[in-house]
């Protein structure tokens, strides 16, 4: 009698541990893909904030550039007595 007691006391919750894990481990291969899917997807979120970054500094050099000319134009403008 002791025995089933102690076999119930350990068997028990090794069968709810597994049923308990069971639906963790049915779903590790669709959280293994969508990890890898995070992780692409943060590489190109990455990717895509360096060409922004290499934009933004391009416009800003095109700005110095518009204004430079823009000066020119307003002396040139100003020698011509306009």
């Amino acid at each position: 009698m002791v025995t089933w007691i102690v076999v119930a006391l350990v068997v028990v919750p090794l069968v709810a541990l597994a049923l308990a894990v069971r639906p963790v481990l049915v779903r590790l291969p669709r959280l293994r893909r969508a990890a890898v899917a995070l992780q692409r997807r943060a590489g190109e979120a990455e990717a895509l904030q360096e060409a922004a970054e290499a934009l933004q500094a391009r416009a800003e050099g095109l700005q110095e550039r518009l204004e430079t000319a823009q000066q020119r134009v307003a002396v040139i403008k100003a020698k011509r007595g306009r």
